[in-house]
């Protein structure tokens, strides 16, 4: 990103200044991000707009994976898992601060089970009565990624154990267990952070990239896209030759606003929740637990952070309704812990954060959700109120897959312009990956080089938040590094780095998308109160608008995430 410190809303100043581009991409997702940053690198003049923060929609509910896909293999859908593998070692290799292998435990309860209805689904992709899969199907499943999976050894094969190891390993398992099966696909630590920096880099390559939120597009005119600043209720019109939509479940609503009335969409709702829960976290032995409910969902219990998420669900949803986690799954997801850890206890005061997201999958009609593809395509027309100006609406898509899917959108982009690739994006370190430390000996060495007057172990701390982007932090922080009152493990120099150089706009974009402070459980009333301080000193905040940010901030938290609720601590009023 530019050295030149912006306030919060200078980035759509620029927009409006200078309304015009060569494409305009709608939608501040993973994708949107994705498309930004490489057609930024091919030196395209690209504007995006998010009509909330950036990854605030789909792509910040997600299961925190990088992964294959191996149930795409019932499905059938063997390019998608072959790219999902390739981008996976891919993003090990070029993204090494926020993705790293994670050992993937699936409990086996059955030998036999689901031989006969795994061929029905696979003919179908109709779930009928639920069958869990047995050994003998995981079994014929884990080979068959292997082959898709390892790239030359670069993650083990998996492998099979029965009860007596399996109880050795993880003893409060369920003891009905037969076997376990082990493999290797990848952990997302920190999605929105990865996001923000795939963003950044776009932004970093030079004045003709430029990106804004809480910018809506609204409507249309012969004068372009028109876009309203949710802030301020300004509007103004972008115009482009090209308009991409990347706004995943709301795709068809964005067409709308545009003119253009489509039925692409039919994405599902996915929820998770947290759990402070020290037993079942020392339960997991520190591998991701991946299995069939006996429902037929494939379900998670994640250790992160010190904590547990659990997930997810799959279930229908109005893109009209709010998209928030019910007490009923919330009962699923007891259930299912209860399912694989029969002898632990856990009860809703243990759950400190909860989100959900819909799903941007294709329509599918009376196809089972489980069973729709996530593979991706792109959809091609034209802007009826903009002659000579095409509309690219982005269908499906996952996080694993987001460079390759910017690529191929990317390329079809640069051909509709008439311009050539300059530069491929398959082997360029993604933020701070850059020249990241994946050994003990070069993180020591970094964090002596870098730590400037910091301690080795809060040098260690902002590496591992940031990757090497922590030089820069580092550097302008000078001795200026005083721990919070209320979150001792952030210093106030940090969160003002934080407000001066993330396109932080609201409290919330703050300690949901720049910190894991909210996912963790730590926000608490005093914490909001310390952070609108710093956030508002550093954008000259009136004491009213302290207040209505710290208002907003509680009832998001309260209705979205279930912090201050009946279900979880914290913000009390």
């Amino acid at each position: 990103m530019a050295n030149k410190e912006q306030g919060p809303r200078d980035s759509v100043r620029s927009i409006a200044e200078q309304p015009q581009a060569s494409v305009l991409i709608i939608g501040g997702g993973i994708n949107g991000a994705g498309i930004f940053r490489d057609l930024a690198m091919q030196g395209v003049p690209v504007v995006l707009v998010e009509r909330g923060d950036f990854v605030s929609g789909a792509s910040s509910a997600s299961s925190h994976m990088i992964h294959g896909g191996i149930r795409y293999l019932e499905n059938g859908e063997f390019r998608l898992v072959k790219e999902s593998v390739t981008e996976r070692n891919r993003l090990l290799r070029i993204a090494p601060h926020y993705v790293r292998p994670l050992q993937t435990t699936v409990p086996i309860f059955s030998t036999f089970s689901g031989i006969l209805s795994a061929p029905l689904r696979f003919l179908t992709h109709k779930s009928g009565k639920p069958t869990e899969r047995g050994a003998l199907l995981i079994k014929t499943g884990l080979v068959i990624y292997d082959t898709f999976s390892r790239d030359g050894g670069a993650v083990p094969r998996h492998k099979f154990v029965g009860r007596r190891k399996s109880l050795e390993v993880m003893p409060q398992l369920n003891p009905g267990v037969k076997y376990t099966a082990t493999y290797y696909d990848a952990s997302m630590h920190d999605p929105e952070r990865l996001a923000l920096d795939v963003l950044h880099d776009g932004l970093s390559q030079g004045p003709h990239a430029r990106a804004a939120n809480y910018l809506e597009a609204v409507g249309v005119s012969s004068d372009g896209v028109t876009v309203r600043d949710t802030r301020t209720g300004e509007e103004f019109a972008i115009k482009s030759d090209v308009v991409i939509n990347t706004s995943g479940p709301w795709t068809d609503k964005t067409n709308a606003a545009l003119g253009a009335q489509t039925r692409f969409m039919g994405g599902t709702k996915g929820s998770h929740i947290v759990l402070d829960h020290p037993e079942l976290y020392r339960a997991t032995a520190g591998r991701e637990l991946f299995f069939e409910h006996e429902d037929g969902r494939i379900v998670l219990i994640y250790p992160l952070k010190g904590r547990v998420m659990v997930g997810t669900t799959d279930l229908e949803h109005d893109m009209d309704q709010p998209i928030r986690c019910t007490s009923e799954e919330i009962d699923y997801f007891f259930d299912l812990v209860k399912h694989v850890y029969p002898s632990i206890e856990i009860d809703r005061s243990q759950i400190v954060f909860r989100f959900s997201g819909v799903r941007p999958l294709p329509r599918h009609d009376d196809e089972a959700p489980g069973f729709v593809s996530r593979d991706y395509r792109v959809e091609r027309s034209e802007l009826a109120q903009i002659p000579g100006t095409t509309l690219l609406s982005l269908v499906g898509g996952k996080w694993t897959t987001f460079r390759a899917l910017s690529e191929h959108l990317a390329n079809d982009v640069l051909q509709i312009l008439g311009r050539k690739r300059v530069r491929s994006t398959e082997r360029v370190a993604i933020g701070g990956g850059y020249e990241y430390p994946t050994t003990p000996e070069a993180r020591a060495a970094w964090i002596a080089s870098h730590r400037g007057a910091l301690s080795e172990a809060r040098a260690d701390t902002l590496l591992e938040r940031y990757g090497t982007r922590a030089a820069r932090i580092i550097e302008e922080l000078g001795d200026d590094d005083r721990p919070m009152v209320s979150l001792p493990a952030y210093s106030t120099g940090e969160i003002r780095w934080l407000a001066r150089h993330e396109l932080v706009v609201r409290l919330d974009d703050l300690f949901l998308r720049r910190t894991s402070i909210a996912f963790v459980g730590s926000m608490t009333a005093e914490a909001l109160t310390e952070l609108a301080g710093i956030v508002g000193d550093v954008f000259g905040w009136s004491t009213q608008t302290r207040t209505a940010e710290i208002e907003h901030a509680r009832w998001i938290l309260s209705d979205a995430h279930g912090v201050g609720s009946e279900t979880s601590r914290h913000v009390d009023a």
